[in-house]
Formats: structure tokens, sequence, C-alpha cells
């Protein structure tokens, strides 16, 4: 018997290949050597003839040099920190691949001499909140708490109520977020109800900031109390918001979400928060207020350690002065077009022969934005099994598994996207 092994081709001789020789530009050689020597492994073994082998490496080759994959959410939770968060906008985009090479990120083109890295962002960004007298970006909103602390607060007090003393995503906590940034925590009032009178007493020559942090990821209701943010202002110390989700203005869908503008207007002196979740932006920490405090930050040491990158800044700016971003299109879409979407959807794949059926369902914010508040919506209900078989698709879809059900959520996905949910689902529908 013939030994396979002899008729296993060379690695350069399928490397020669022009579809692998193209390949290599676009992804690099490991990538595609790689899939060439898996090919050939399979040659060797005798489970694929010799002359098969460059086509089984092309096929072998993924989209793309990275392995994050673009993923169509049809969870229903619009900032789903598992998958990314907010979806940036074609605007973003196309910002971020201008920047992506070299570009004038601190050099001003008209006198030929360096400048201020990000003034644009940080001007769309203050045009935005009016009320804030200056505006510093970080790398997410737990570095701008972080260097709040480092800047204003370290080896001295801040006063929090225990009502507010939150755990955040992975583990994370407030509380020792702020310790370990330096601060002495000053625990005021209990869980459920924290008055005025706890903050006055807790005040003191180590006092350095009266922090408010709004619990986004839960509610606490009933036997409750805290004061007004004006109230809190009226203190001798300067109070700092989190804010958490990022509106930058009031949300009539969302009325009890905190917003930077409304925020400085009742009397906080800074308000930080997420550019990634409600605002629909790239992940970044925003911070806004008097202008004296927003330098000290800006030219604290640890600034340069959360300083952003030009793609950040490229999407930021044209997120907050472009279009409607998806996240902010998903919040606010009408139940009425949901409904027409899903029901085109499911009349195609029902003459396919799918089992499918449009029901009405609620979504979410998710990321730690809007707790309890539920958004009507509409779904393409499937049987359970194709819950599986659409992760594994491409491009992927997932979706959530609701009463023995697989439903796909038509708040989460852009209508541009409904041509490849539905190819999607029909292929699924070819392995169920």
């Amino acid at each position: 018997m013939t030994d396979p092994r002899r008729a296993t081709p060379r690695v350069d001789a399928v490397l020669a290949d022009p579809r692998l020789v193209a390949a290599v530009e676009r992804l690099g050689s490991a990538l595609v050597r790689s899939a060439v020597t898996r090919a050939l492994d399979e040659v060797r073994s005798g489970r694929l003839p010799a002359h098969a082998a460059a086509d089984v490496a092309v096929a072998a080759l993924p989209g793309s040099a990275a392995t994050l994959r673009r993923v169509l959410n049809a969870t229903g939770v619009i900032v789903h920190t598992n998958l990314g968060r907010s979806a940036l906008s074609p605007a973003a985009v196309a910002a971020v691949t201008d920047a992506a090479g070299y570009t004038d990120v601190e050099f001003d083109l008209a006198s030929g001499v360096r400048a201020r890295r990000g003034a644009e962002v940080l001007g769309a960004l203050r045009a935005a909140v009016p009320g804030a007298e200056a505006v510093h970006v970080v790398n997410n909103n737990a570095a701008a708490l972080a260097l709040t602390v480092f800047a204003l607060a370290a080896g001295r007090e801040v006063v929090v109520s225990r009502g507010e003393l939150i755990e955040i995503g992975d583990g994370f906590r407030i509380p020792e977020l702020l310790t370990g940034a330096g601060a002495v925590l000053r625990e005021v009032g209990t869980t459920n109800r924290t008055r005025l009178a706890d903050y006055t007493a807790a005040i003191g020559p180590d006092t350095a900031l009266v922090m408010r942090l709004h619990p986004s990821n839960y509610r606490v209701t009933g036997f409750t109390s805290a004061p007004t943010l004006a109230e809190l202002a009226t203190l001798d110390v300067p109070v700092v918001y989190d804010i958490g989700s990022g509106l930058l203005a009031p949300e009539p869908l969302l009325p009890d979400e905190p917003d930077a503008a409304s925020a400085l207007a009742g009397g906080a002196a800074l308000v930080t928060a997420s550019a990634d979740k409600l605002l629909g932006g790239p992940q970044a920490g925003l911070i806004f207020g008097r202008a004296d405090l927003v330098t000290r930050l800006a030219r604290h040491p640890l600034a340069r350690a959360l300083r952003v990158d030009k793609l950040t800044l490229a999407a930021l700016e044209a997120t907050v002065r472009g279009p409607v971003p998806p996240t902010t299109a998903a919040l606010r879409a009408p139940v009425t077009v949901l409904r027409e979407r899903a029901q085109r959807l499911a009349t195609t794949l029902a003459d396919a022969g799918v089992d499918v059926a449009v029901v009405d369902t609620g979504s979410t914010v998710g990321g730690g934005g809007a707790p309890g508040v539920v958004l009507p919506s509409v779904a393409l209900s499937l049987p359970t099994a194709y819950a599986a078989v659409l992760r594994a698709g491409e491009p992927p879809v997932v979706g959530r598994v609701s009463a023995g059900r697989c439903l796909l959520d038509l708040r989460t996905i852009a209508p541009h996207d409904d041509a490849d949910l539905l190819d999607a689902t029909l292929s699924a529908a070819k392995q169920t």
C-alpha cells in the first residue's frame, strides 16, 4: 500500500497558491501558515487528498487577524456588557478608520506646531453639556473615579452614603476602588435612609469630597430617603456625582436616570460617567465640572496613565457630534415598527417551513443603566434548539431562551441587520 505521506506537498508549495499569497497580505503569515499546516496534517493522515490541501487551508482561514467576531445581539439587552456594550455608529466607525493611520491628534496643521491633545472632542462634550466649565476624558468611568480621588482626596476623607456602596461588574467594589486610590472612606446613613444631617455631621477638617453614586444596577424601594443633590451642594466641600450610564441630557424614556447637564445644574462640582453606555460611544470615562477641579485632575501624574488613544478620541467625537448612535436608536425604536419588521421576517421564515411566531416581550437597557425599566418590544419566537445553532453560525446570533422558546428581540437588532438575521435563521433551520 502506498504511504499517503509520500504525496504530501511541501508547505511552501501550498503557500504559493495565489489565494494564500493574498491571504498573507490580509492576515499575516503566521495565521495562513497555521491553516496550511493543519491541512497538510490531514493529508498525511490519509483523510484528505493532496490536491485539496490548498482548498481546505483557504476555507479554514479566519475572516480577520483578530479573534473578536461580529455578533448580532438579539437578547433585548441594549447595552450588553458581554457583547461589547454599545455598537458604534457608522460615523464613529468611519472616524476610527480615518484615525487609524497618522493623524493630527496633537498637531496643528495651520501653524505646524504641537497642539492640545483631544481639544476637539473636549469642545464637543462641552457644547453638549454647556453647564460644564471643563471636561476631561479617561479610559473608563472607574478610572474617572480613581483619578478624582487620587487628585483631590488622597489621604483625606470621602463621605459616601451606605446605600451607595455598590459593586460594579466582575466583582469590583466602589469602596475598594476609593480606598485603593488613597481615600479614607467615611460611611454615613443606612442602606435605605440617609439624611442631610448625616452628611453634615460627618464633615470635618479632613473631608475632601462628598460623593454621590447612582445605583445604576439595582433599585432600593419602599421606606427610603436621601437628600437631593441641591441639598448636598449646600455643604462646605465639593460634591462629586457618579451618574454611571452616561446620559448627557435628560432622556424622556428614562425619567429616573440621571444626566450630566441636570447634575451640574443641581449643584455637583464634578460629574463622572461612562461613554460606552447610554451615550452610545466607545469605552471612556467622562469628567465634567468646575474648571479648577478638572484642571487638577488633568495635570495629575496619573492622568497620563489613564489617557485615551486617538481611536477613542475619534469615535467619541463622532458619537457626540454625529447622527443618533445605535444605542439611542434601539432605545427609542417604536414598538409598531418593531412589530412590522418581525412580521416581515416571520412571514419569510414560515414560508420556508420554520416554526416561528411573533410575540410581545420586554427589553432592558442593561450595562448598569435604568434598573427595573422594561421597554416593550417584539421578538421572533423559535424552538429552543435554535439558540445554540444560531450562536454557532456566521455571523453568530445571540438570543435568549424564555419559557421553552428561543426569542430574537428586534429592539437590539438594527434594521439594516434584518437580512443577516434572516439568513442566519434560515441556515439554522437546516441544522435543527
